[in-house]
């Protein structure tokens, strides 16, 4: 016989193997090599940005990239990578981070209040034209200034989309 749970209680339970990072922990953790995978849809970041030097991965094919065994997994594909997930309020990634972990991406985890929650501490992103735009804090305007400008010029390669 098949119990039933509710979303909240897969949430709950996907959440529990999660030790799940605010939004400053994970810009820390990608500084020092974890991977933030962004895995909302094309037309969310085309709106609302990108996470810079980000890896934006289709939902629907994230198992097969990041696993080491798989014949679809991407050449950084690892048992002991630090994955960073991320949607945009973390809801989903917590739910994908949790996938991961049942194919052995133990380090897996996403971030509290996910993209939008990046947004709104300032944490920087890239809009579609190669800006860098930071947020400030509380009233949603954005700052924007070239790249080049900033001296932060992602590089090809640094920001990369994996589809499906």
């Amino acid at each position: 016989m098949t119990s039933r749970r509710s979303i909240a209680e897969v949430l709950a339970d996907a959440r529990a193997r999660l030790s799940r990072l605010t939004p400053r922990e994970a810009y820390a953790a990608q500084q020092s090599g974890a991977v933030l995978v962004d895995i909302r849809p094309q037309r969310h970041r085309e709106i609302e940005g990108e996470l810079p030097g980000g890896l934006a991965v289709d939902r629907n094919v994230l198992e097969w990239r990041f696993d080491p065994s798989s014949d679809a997994r991407l050449g950084i594909a690892s048992y002991n990578l630090q994955v960073i997930v991320v949607c945009n309020e973390g809801y989903t990634s917590s739910l994908a981070a949790a996938a991961l972990h049942e194919v052995g991406i133990r380090r897996a985890t996403d971030i509290i209040g996910g993209f939008r929650a990046w947004r709104s501490m300032g944490l920087p992103t890239v809009a579609g034209d190669g800006s860098i735009s930071t947020a400030t804090a509380g009233d949603g305007d954005e700052l924007r200034a070239p790249a080049a400008a900033r001296g932060s010029v992602p590089t090809p390669g640094q920001s990369a989309i994996v589809a499906g």
